[in-house]
């Protein structure tokens, strides 16, 4: 979701402003273990193998090859997206990573004043990582739409509508896509939270007062997204189709960053309209989905969709045939406040499916919370290990693909 004052706190936050205006257990993972030193690691994990030669956490049953335990944190970290204030990333930030308890970063425009300050603070970011033990580079992600809604100067230029709009839209979404995955791996960062794939339903609605969906035609916003979805991550930086099942039918005052936000489309709507673009998206390989905040009684009345299994597993996974990454919306949006702390709201969109827990406040001690949830929750078997694996499992194969 977005909050076009800036104010809001989820991965959307600050559109309307240009770039830079917002306001450790057992040795290294390369180090053969001995069965003591397996079996005396963390209680119950199964030990991960290797497929087509990478690294790999805890998966499954623990068939493969025997690798050395990793502590609960340490797992749970690897499903935790942290943020941070201002230019200069927190020394616990920092710390956290060497642990090992971190997945990723994501970038707002108050982190960045020029590419050059920003690609000093992914180096530092990346040499922490590389002091940890986990293997595999950190997800260093930002919000590059293009229009409105862009952290760094450059491409894209045009706006998803103006794309959609233009005569040549699928050549133009391929450029976009490109510039967009050009641009950020040239300041090192490697996952990108675009495209959006909302269709918009209304002039001036949610999504389209701020030029963020490609058409009201699903037809045009499929192609146009898979055009710029193939067209980035043929860059090396992974795409991020959002918001899922769809915002497009949210009118302009529906934002889930400001509090609860419900969709009443019908499921042949749903189906007919506004997750029309998925399948092309899936079938581009899109690595991530974000998954929306709000609730679609057609779906599940009970829960907002990232914290529903059966938005999540059923009609994400099952019905669209996803087997990339989930990832949520910020974790301290509005919409879930009454849900709990930020710990009940990590472990609850965990158990529904959600494999990466975007903690977007600015704040490091909200992904620590969010960390120390899931150590916990895991341990404890309120979250279901095998699930957990796969989600590891899943995110790590992400992150070993990029660089």
């Amino acid at each position: 979701m977005a909050d076009p004052t800036g104010a809001g706190s989820d991965s959307d936050s600050g559109i309307g402003r240009p770039a830079g205006s917002d306001g450790a257990a057992g040795g290294g993972p390369g180090r053969a273990p001995s069965r003591r030193g397996v079996l005396s690691g963390v209680a119950g994990l199964g030990m991960a193998g290797a497929i087509r030669g990478i690294p790999r956490f805890p998966v499954g049953q623990g068939r493969g090859i025997f690798r050395p335990a990793f502590t609960n944190l340490q797992l749970a970290g690897q499903r935790v997206v942290y943020s941070y204030p201002g230019l200069t990333p927190p020394a616990q930030l920092l710390t956290d990573i060497k642990n090992g308890q971190v997945a990723g970063v994501i970038f707002f425009g108050e982190n960045i004043s020029s590419e050059s300050q920003i690609a000093s603070v992914v180096k530092q970011l990346r040499a922490a990582q590389a002091a940890s033990r986990i293997p595999h580079p950190l997800l260093l992600m930002t919000d590059q739409e293009g229009g409105e809604v862009a952290r760094l100067p450059g491409a894209p230029t045009m706006s998803e509508k103006q794309i959609g709009a233009s005569s040549n839209p699928t050549g133009n979404a391929t450029t976009a896509g490109t510039g967009a995955g050009e641009n950020l791996a040239g300041v090192g960062m490697n996952v990108n939270l675009a495209p959006v794939l909302d269709v918009y339903y209304a002039a001036g609605d949610f999504d389209d007062q701020y030029q963020r969906s490609y058409s009201n035609n699903p037809a045009i916003a499929s192609e146009c997204g898979k055009a710029f979805i193939t067209a980035q991550q043929a860059t090396g930086v992974a795409a991020t189709a959002k918001h899922f099942p769809g915002l497009g039918s949210a009118t302009a005052s529906q934002n889930t960053d400001n509090g609860p936000v419900t969709l009443n489309v019908s499921l042949s709507q749903l189906h007919g309209t506004d997750e029309v673009p998925y399948p092309a998206a899936v079938g581009a390989g899109v690595k991530l989905v974000m998954v929306s905040w709000a609730t679609y009684p057609a779906l599940d009345p009970s829960l907002p969709a990232g914290l529903s299994p059966i938005v999540v597993q059923q009609e994400l996974r099952t019905r669209n045939n996803f087997s990339g990454v989930t990832i949520t919306d910020a974790l301290e949006a509005g919409a879930l406040n009454a849900y709990g702390s930020t710990a009940q709201r990590a472990v609850a969109a965990a158990a529904a499916g959600m494999d990466l827990i975007l903690c977007s406040s600015r704040d490091v001690s909200q992904g620590e919370q969010a960390t120390s949830a899931l150590a916990s929750a895991y341990a404890s078997g309120q979250l279901d290990s095998v699930a957990f694996y796969a989600a590891l499992d899943r995110v790590t194969t992400l992150r070993a693909g990029l660089s």
